[in-house]
């Protein structure tokens, strides 16, 4: 249930609003955006997915999907946050908006079926929104990304095929060929490797074609969970992404797919 509005009168603003920063009161302003629009996120609100042919107030150039990982609270998570700001500074006058995929990003490693059923949640959630940007800002460059469990989601977003021994009903149909043109860019941060996801019976990741010369998939040194070590458990190293550089990196690869240079 919705509270009451404050509708006391606002205090009169003419030496205050003298003195704002117009680049400063713009920063403050995509923030409130971006925060209402993860808040509508997580309500399910359906205007964040716009059907084909509705018209969004502004399209950005660049937008962001990013799925958090394992037990990261809603929103983009620590590693996904580190990376927006790369993005933003190395894109400067760039418009960059951001899309935290809806998912539970579940640690129920035990319950393996309804574990699976997250993760299918958040494909569907990632394929929707990249689906719907691409049909309402065409111009708008895609950047597709997740760290941990939402690299995972991320990557299967982009498979060409089902994988095999998965039930076709169970998982949303592969993104048309034609919505990869509008993705500029995968970023992936720790992504679970082939050992890791045997131990757990998940099926095999492998990035669709159509994103393979789009993708920077990046590992730490002694990341045991993305460097193929057998079964591997999570260390140090698989929360260091937020702050060992390769937020960084990977920001400038994105900005070298979205502006390259002429």
């Amino acid at each position: 249930m919705q509270g009451q509005r404050d509708q006391r009168p606002l205090p009169d603003c003419t030496r205050f609003c003298s003195s704002i920063d117009v680049r400063n009161l713009r920063e403050f302003s995509a923030r409130i955006t971006t925060a209402r629009r993860s808040r509508a996120l997580h309500r399910g609100d359906p205007q964040l997915h716009l059907r084909p042919g509705r018209v969004r107030r502004a399209c950005p150039d660049v937008e962001i999907v990013f799925a958090r990982g394992t037990g990261e609270p809603a929103g983009v998570g620590g590693v996904g946050q580190s990376f927006v700001d790369a993005v933003r500074a190395q894109l400067g006058p760039k418009s960059v908006d951001v899309y935290p995929v809806n998912y539970p990003a579940s640690g129920d490693f035990a319950n393996r079926e309804a574990f699976a059923g997250t993760v299918v949640e958040g494909i569907k959630d990632a394929e929707a929104h990249v689906q719907a940007t691409a049909a309402n800002c065409p111009d708008t460059k895609i950047v597709l990304g997740g760290y941990s469990q939402g690299a995972v989601v991320a990557g299967y977003a982009t498979a060409d095929q089902v994988p095999a021994g998965v039930p076709a009903t169970s998982v949303p149909e592969p993104l048309a060929p034609s919505v990869a043109d509008h993705v500029a860019a995968v970023t992936l941060f720790g992504r679970p490797s082939p050992e890791f996801l045997n131990q757990y019976d998940a099926p095999q990741l492998t990035i669709g074609p159509s994103y393979a010369s789009k993708l920077i998939d990046l590992c730490a040194q002694g990341d045991t969970i993305c460097d193929g070590t057998p079964d591997g458990q999570p260390t140090f190293a698989h929360i260091t992404y937020r702050f060992n550089g390769m937020t960084d990196q990977a920001a400038g690869f994105v900005a070298d797919h979205v502006a390259p240079a002429s």
